[in-house]
């Protein structure tokens, strides 16, 4: 009877989280004059850092107020949504006709409950930071950072304030007075202009992560901090710290023990945020080098970022990375292919099929998680090769909150399926690096192996979905299948058996030959701005995308 009135319900709801623990969640917004920082805010503008915690809680408690998914003030928000995708979406004119409804659209976790104590050796849950792409929020994949905080591990959702999000709002600490700032249209071609203007992003994206992660390692230490965010107080602990709980729980101390990953120019900005702390400014970086964030040598995050550090990437987008203020970082390699560094073990790359079809991007994404994102060597990978993956029938909103909160209209438009499936699959694919990697994350369940794991399948053109792919004169082909289903708790989502249907491997040096994608005609036309604008969360589809390639 619940799943029947569930689907009357007009109302965009999320389904539950299936890890073995219950979820809480916390807003926050701290006053970044109680932070210390060797690198001034970029913007005069932004006097605080806002990020949402999703986290293991117990069990015992119950939500008194719902999380809403859009935050307060919602009408502000629900405007600003509404113009940015009145501005380049097909689904303005879907979301238009119920803006109502998404007032009571809820996230399924527990405001401000208490955190569970982590039942692990070290007694610390891991922590995951993930940035946001264009037309994100600290709010815009709460379904994937939740079902990340059901198995195990404290995500931090950061809000940028570098004119990405639809809107965001700055709280002033003294009068609570509101500064918006509002979305920043920005063209799509690789001119010296977006260059300039996405590096003044990139500026602000990169400080706020390491403002953010100052911020941990001080509620770690008990060190008491003014969370000034509207949404912070009530929910039965009215009154009450709510950054206390999170005292000597997390595991942000340790050099590399933090995982980051972001979805499209929220990958772009993981990228540069580690290779701008690993590759500190030298004598070699060139003349035209531009460091967009600089901290000092004493730097907790300095310390924190490791050959070993763990990054996932989802539907990277890679246009910012290639600015020519900074090509002396994009032709470093990642941390880990560092001499002492576990190689591409420590990276994981998911692709939306969407994305997958888009040449040049993908050309360039290859190369950025490559050991030679330069391109200037013929010689072999010597380490272990990246984790690529995309799964069948995707599009780029597949990543986001928006395909499980409208899946009819993302299957129409974009002709993306199985929106809850696909983000299982990014979550286990996750959960999976990181375990690989020394975090102590639970299993994944029964269900969610089930529930991703089905025999290959033929498909009416004569290829396989499932097994893994490389190209042969032009054309995919499969070169291997399986028809045995694994048990279910055998399964290992980042394995090349092709017994997961629709999960297909990518080979990452395939098309990562000297000069490919270089040429900047080949570039502009396989980056037209139907496809970027899906790249930047909305418009655009995988047919207009391959047609134009």
């Amino acid at each position: 009877m619940t799943s029947l009135l569930s689907h009357l319900n007009p109302t965009p709801s999320f389904p539950p989280y299936t890890g073995p623990y219950k979820v809480g969640t916390v807003d926050v917004e701290v006053p970044i004059s109680e932070l210390p920082s060797s690198t001034p805010s970029p913007d005069p503008l932004i006097s605080t850092v806002s990020f949402r915690i999703f986290y293991p809680c117990e069990d015992t408690q119950t939500s008194t107020r719902p999380v809403y998914w859009i935050p307060e003030p919602q009408h502000d928000y629900i405007s600003a949504y509404a113009r940015f995708l009145g501005a380049s979406s097909k689904l303005s004119s879907f979301i238009a006709h119920f803006p109502q409804l998404l007032y009571y659209t809820t996230i399924p976790a527990i405001r401000n409950a208490n955190l569970l104590n982590a039942p692990l050796p070290s007694k610390r849950w891991p922590v995951l930071i993930f940035s946001h792409g264009l037309g994100g929020s600290r709010n815009a994949y709460s379904h994937l950072l939740g079902l990340l905080a059901s198995y195990g591990i404290v995500t931090i959702a950061p809000e940028h304030r570098d004119g990405s999000a639809p809107t965001s709002f700055v709280k002033d600490h003294n009068s609570s007075k509101l500064v918006s700032i509002d979305y920043r249209s920005i063209p799509h071609d690789q001119t010296r202009e977006v260059e300039e203007a996405r590096d003044e992003q990139l500026k602000i994206r990169l400080w706020e992560l390491g403002m953010i992660h100052e911020a941990l390692l001080r509620v770690d230490r008990g060190e008491r901090l003014s969370n000034i965010a509207s949404d912070a107080a009530g929910a039965g602990i009215e009154g009450q710290d709510q950054l206390h709980k999170f005292g000597a729980s997390l595991d942000v101390h340790r050099p590399g023990s933090i995982s980051w990953a972001g979805h499209s120019f929220g990958a772009a900005t993981v990228i540069q945020f580690v290779k701008s702390i690993f590759y500190r400014p030298s004598k070699q970086t060139g003349d035209q080098y531009r460091a967009l964030y600089t901290p000092s040598e004493d730097s907790p995050i300095v310390q924190q970022i490791t050959p070993s550090t763990t990054i996932s990437l989802l539907d990277l987008w890679t246009l910012p990375l290639r600015s020519t203020f900074t090509r002396w970082l994009w032709e470093k390699p990642l941390p880990c292919y560092s001499p002492d560094g576990p190689g591409g073990s420590a990276i994981l790359a998911i692709l939306s099929e969407a994305f997958f079809k888009w040449r040049g991007n993908l050309i360039q994404t290859k190369r950025a998680v490559s050991a030679n994102p330069s391109g200037d060597r013929r010689d072999k990978l010597s380490k272990k090769a990246p984790y690529i993956f995309y799964p069948v029938k995707t599009a780029h909103l597949s990543q986001s909150d928006f395909g499980v909160l409208f899946p009819w209209t993302t299957k129409a438009i974009f002709k993306a399926e199985e929106p809850e499936r696909t983000l299982k699959l990014n979550v286990l694919a996750m959960l999976e690096l990181m375990r690989q990697n020394g975090s102590e994350v639970a299993s994944a369940s029964h269900a969610d192996n089930v529930a991703v794991q089905q025999p290959v399948k033929e498909l009416t053109n004569g290829h396989t979905i499932g097994g893994i792919f490389t190209k042969a004169n032009g054309h995919v082909k499969s070169v291997l299948q399986s028809t045995q289903l694994k048990s279910a708790d055998e399964v290992n989502i980042l394995a090349t058996d092709g017994s997961i249907r629709g999960w297909i491997r990518v080979d990452v040096e395939e098309e990562t030959k000297p000069g490919e994608g270089e040429n900047e005609k080949t570039a502009v036309e396989a980056d037209p701005n139907e496809a970027v604008r899906e790249t930047e969360i909305m418009d655009g589809t995988a047919e207009n995308q391959e047609q134009k390639l």
